[in-house]
């Protein structure tokens, strides 16, 4: 069979990882994932290492936050008071929430930092300005 290229629907084993080894995600205990190369369905860098394997082969990519979730930026850091929360949310560090932007578009936040009745969102990924290992094993070209 023909390596993997674009326009090819593929299914893949993976686990991903930080570079101090400590796994983030993982396919290894669920179906593979399946996604169409080139479709930019999944970040550049994991596309990129998938393109060019063969059904069987396996890979480990290293991919750098510039084509996994990019840099992190200190501008998406926002301080709100306690009492600006809804009624019915506690805020607590780790909590995920959706607000809007200035356009009314609903942006992801991440709770960071609660000092005092100071509470610190985050709308960076989660996994930006990290750079990502994944070990991919490609099981599929349909």
């Amino acid at each position: 069979m023909p390596p993997a290229k674009n326009g090819d629907t593929v299914k893949v084993h993976y686990t991903g990882k930080f570079k101090s080894g400590e796994v983030f995600d993982s396919s290894r205990d669920r179906e593979p994932l399946e996604f169409t190369l080139g479709a930019r369905q999944l970040i550049p860098g994991f596309e990129n290492g998938v393109r060019g394997m063969t059904p069987g082969e396996s890979i480990t990519v290293e991919v750098t936050p510039g084509d996994a979730y990019g840099a992190y930026h200190d501008r998406l850091l926002t301080i709100v008071k306690k009492q600006q929360f809804p009624r019915d949310i506690v805020p607590r560090v780790g909590q995920q929430l959706q607000t809007e932007d200035d356009q009314g578009r609903p942006v992801n936040v991440r709770v960071t930092r609660i000092d005092g009745d100071n509470v610190t969102l985050d709308a960076n990924h989660p996994l930006a300005g990290k750079t990502l290992v994944f070990e991919i094993e490609l099981i599929e070209i349909t």
